[in-house]
């Protein structure tokens, strides 16, 4: 994907999403369990990149009134197939781009979803619209991945993914310093399929996406290095980051 189309993907892969990516293989469960505590009882909920609703669907069963904004029409069409799809209100566009009435408790950025914006203005402007729909005592949560120190040459990597007994998930990596892109091809290896599926993203380390969400007037709360709340240091793969509206707050 040389260019950006926010909808390829999921015209590429809705139909297979969910098997691709089943709720035990993300640990969906550990990750709704910790939104639902940051989002307290009943607290509305906005995600940017719903896909087919692997977080919306049952935060939605907890009783959070969900709002999704998602570029693929293919990833909506199997979203609203399922029970309690019909329920979660969408707004179809760029999350970079589109405004969302109202204001929410949690506004959610999960999956890498940030990445999958064309340069930095684009996620600038995501921040900026997440700041927006944020009410006064709100959160961002936003969740993605940390290069590895193998994956910052200019060669391909080639890394596991995801591995179970029936199901691996290998990803080739090649990062470009000057361009800030990481172009990967993820390749799911079953028992009775193969399938590749390319990846372009707009890399950013954790402290620039601390820098462009000040800019937008959030500051960072707390930083992890994953849904259990993982201490995030140099091992880290990925980290959670928790920003709320508010000046940057003096180190001590």
């Amino acid at each position: 994907m040389s260019q950006h189309n926010p909808a390829a993907y999921g015209a590429a892969v809705a139909s297979r999403y969910d098997e691709l990516y089943g709720e035990d293989e993300l640990g969906t469960e550990g990750t709704v369990a910790y939104l639902h505590e940051l989002a307290g009882a009943q607290g509305s909920i906005l995600e940017f990149g719903i896909g087919t609703g692997r977080l919306a669907l049952p935060l939605l069963e907890l009783g959070h009134p969900v709002t999704g904004v998602e570029a693929s029409p293919a990833m909506i069409a199997a979203l609203k197939e399922k029970p309690g799809g019909k329920q979660v209100q969408i707004v179809e566009g760029d999350f970079s781009e589109v405004e969302v009435p109202g204001r929410f408790k949690v506004v959610l950025v999960a999956f890498n979803a940030i990445f999958a914006l064309p340069d930095r203005q684009a996620q600038a402007m995501c921040l900026q619209r997440a700041a927006e729909s944020l009410q006064p005592d709100g959160l961002l949560v936003l969740e993605a991945y940390v290069l590895r120190p193998e994956q910052l040459g200019s060669g391909w990597c080639v890394l596991p993914r995801m591995v179970s007994a029936d199901h691996v998930e290998l990803q080739l990596s090649r990062y470009d310093h000057a361009t800030h892109r990481v172009v990967r091809t993820l390749v799911h290896l079953r028992d009775d399929d193969t399938s590749v599926t390319g990846v372009s993203d707009t890399f950013a380390w954790p402290g620039e996406i601390d820098l462009m969400a000040e800019a937008a007037g959030l500051r960072l709360v707390s930083r992890s290095g994953g849904w259990h709340r993982e201490p995030y240091d140099a091992a880290s793969s990925r980290h959670v980051s928790l920003y709320r509206p508010g000046p940057a707050e003096p180190l001590e």
